[in-house]
């Protein structure tokens, strides 16, 4: 029942931060425009669709302690498609300014930087198929086994590939990775704003995919556990390719807040020390993408002086993790651990 109402509540939320917008400016195809109830609409719908997807996640992981491919793989797909066609889809921020007037404007993945022309260059299709392909890779059932040696364990992980087992999927995703690389193309050729978006939505995904995925081989190198499930790397690819890179980061260091409030007192209440994450990424989505312009304002000092050396913060954040993950292990071993019983 809380979980309906809830949903109720964020649909109501998300229609009023659409409506928000109308009687502001934006520049469109070099020309302002005023927003109208078209724009309003069109939005909504799309991130109703976002919002959709983020409840059917929850409602499944709570219930079942799984998140589903079946959701999250083709909503990353929509999610591509969806903010290729309508850029502002992408969290919109109020940051041009011109004559005293504000206009919106949607967080592409230079930003804050200057918004790009939207040219094709090698580098921008190098990007975009870089990301698609990191999506690919994650989602191929690979398997590597590092107890026996780099080289048996590389002859193991291509035998997992294509064992008969997993052939059919290993081919099906690489059609699907053939097929979107093709797609990337037809839409780079054509160059302006729906390829800047597209671009934006590949980087969102494939920093949900990295930064998900890192934390997961972290844990199990540190814990020997899963950390996070599998699912929780598709949900949060899931999230970025509807929100960019920018707020996926956002979505990454705030969802862990409310895990951490609610897993302290199940531990506390129940003893349970399992938590499903998933509930907690939707609702970091959701805080993101409706209160985007005021965390843009804070934030976007941050990435405008750090922007280029973020994945290096990342990077550290990540072996302090891996640090305190260890030294965790190691006191519960020695102190929460019940001996043997003679």
């Amino acid at each position: 029942m809380l979980l309906e109402l809830s949903f109720a509540v964020a649909v109501v939320a998300i229609y009023l931060h659409a409506f928000n917008a109308e009687g502001l400016y934006f520049i469109e195809h070099d020309a302002i425009e005023s927003v109208d109830i078209d724009f309003v609409l069109s939005r909504f719908l799309t991130h109703l669709i976002f919002l959709s997807l983020l409840v059917i996640v929850t409602f499944i992981d709570i219930d079942e302690k799984t998140i589903p491919d079946n959701v999250t793989l083709p909503g990353t797909l929509l999610g591509l498609l969806l903010v290729t066609l309508n850029p502002w889809t992408l969290p919109i921020s109020e940051t041009i300014r011109i004559d005293q007037q504000i206009y919106l404007s949607w967080t592409h993945v230079a930003a804050p930087d200057v918004y790009p022309v939207g040219e094709f260059t090698p580098g921008g299709l190098g990007l975009a198929l870089g990301c698609l392909w990191l999506w690919i890779f994650a989602l191929l059932p690979r398997f590597w086994h590092g107890d026996y040696g780099f080289k048996r364990a590389w002859k193991y992980f291509w035998a997992s590939l294509f064992c008969h087992r997993y052939r059919r999927q290993t081919y099906g995703l690489l059609g699907v990775g053939f097929v979107l690389t093709l797609g990337i193309w037809l839409v780079a050729s054509q160059g302006g704003r729906a390829w800047v978006a597209l671009i934006s939505s590949l980087a969102g995904m494939a920093s949900g995919t990295l930064l998900i995925w890192s934390v997961r081989l972290v844990g199990r190198a540190t814990l020997k556990r899963e950390a996070m499930g599998f699912g929780d790397v598709t949900l949060m690819a899931m999230i970025g390719s509807f929100l960019g890179w920018q707020a996926t980061l956002v979505v990454f260091f705030l969802a862990p807040v409310a895990g951490l409030a609610v897993g302290l007192v199940l531990l506390t209440i129940h003893r349970e020390d399992e938590v499903p994450y998933g509930p907690f990424l939707c609702i970091g989505a959701v805080v993101t993408l409706m209160c985007w312009s005021s965390l843009w304002s804070y934030l976007e000092p941050i990435f405008s002086t750090f922007g280029s050396i973020l994945p290096v913060l990342l990077l550290l954040c990540l072996s302090l993790m891996t640090l305190l993950l260890a030294v965790w292990a190691k006191l519960k071993k020695r102190f929460l651990t019940s001996p043997p019983q003679a």
